[in-house]
């Protein structure tokens, strides 16, 4: 069998171990996936994810590892139609899902779904040569939460696509995260943006966080937000100004502190809006121990 790169035979044996076990439960049989097959792809998973771990280390993931759920996409990105048939039963209504809550209109969210199906099929624009972006997932969280993530990914890269169509290096960029084969590395802005609006999100206060979850997330209106906080509407507009605007200053301050010139900075801020970010950062805006998205608050 394939063992993860530099793994000892005692993690060899571990994975072939886990594998053996796992094998009659995790439906690899059915999608004409053998025993050594399914040890490669395990190898491989472990050694993306840490291949110097020690064998508690790699006993600890296996233990956590999503099987079915893994030999599931890897005979998918393989081509096999039971498998693929499976698939598109049990996850067409969680992309669609994903996809209406994120858009907010039938048309586009079919279409953003409809978009997708062929990506995760693996057929590219010509019809031949198999690259799903179903290798991506690891195995290591929920399968469905991997597909909500590349939804809103996508929807992102579309929304960006639309204001950047003469920007090479942004079609070049675009989409690259869950490319098996990619032709070009991803540029680093767009890492660096996307690691400064989680750090800054996450270092507002509380209740300036929940304000812009309420506004963009939950598309409340200023005049319900302001009804809820018993202020007056004019007051929830000065705030939500005064955060985006200090939103803004603090993530060009992270860039630059990241090693972006100032023009390179002021170029990418140039093109953010809260609204492109909302999706990915969903969880940093929702971070209050109170969990709800409306808050009691006083005029300041």
């Amino acid at each position: 069998m394939s063992s993860a790169p530099g793994a000892g035979p005692e993690i060899a044996q571990a994975i072939t171990a886990f594998c053996a076990q796992q094998f009659g439960a995790c439906g690899a049989a059915k999608f004409e996936i053998s025993r050594e097959e399914l040890s490669g792809i395990v190898s491989a998973v472990v050694g993306k994810w840490n291949a110097s771990a020690s064998s508690a280390e790699v006993q600890a993931f296996l233990g956590a590892l999503r099987v079915e759920e893994l030999v599931l996409t890897r005979a998918c990105a393989a081509g096999n139609n039971t498998a693929w048939e499976l698939f598109l039963n049990r996850y067409r209504a969680v992309l669609y899902g994903a996809a209406y809550k994120i858009a907010g209109d039938d048309a586009t969210a079919r279409e953003l779904a409809d978009s997708l199906y062929a990506e995760l099929y693996g057929v590219s624009e010509k019809g031949a040569e198999r690259s799903s972006k179903l290798l991506y997932y690891s195995g290591r969280g929920s399968l469905e939460g991997w597909l909500r993530t590349i939804v809103a990914q996508e929807y992102v890269n579309r929304y960006r696509r639309t204001r950047r169509e003469t920007s090479l290096e942004e079609q070049v960029e675009e989409g690259k995260q869950f490319e098996a084969t990619p032709s070009a590395p991803d540029p680093p802005p767009d890492n660096r943006m996307d690691h400064a609006i989680s750090a800054e999100i996450a270092a507002l206060h509380a209740e300036d966080r929940l304000l812009l979850a309420t506004y963009f997330l939950d598309g409340r209106k200023l005049a319900e937000i302001a009804r809820v906080q018993r202020v007056h509407e004019s007051t929830i507009s000065r705030k939500l100004e005064r955060v985006t605007g200090l939103l803004r200053k603090r993530i060009r301050k992270r860039l630059i502190d990241g090693g972006m010139s100032p023009r390179q900075a002021d170029e990418a801020m140039g093109e953010l809006d809260v609204r492109d970010v909302q999706v990915p950062i969903e969880k940093s805006l929702r971070q209050e121990p109170g969990g709800g998205t409306f808050y009691k608050g006083s005029e300041p």
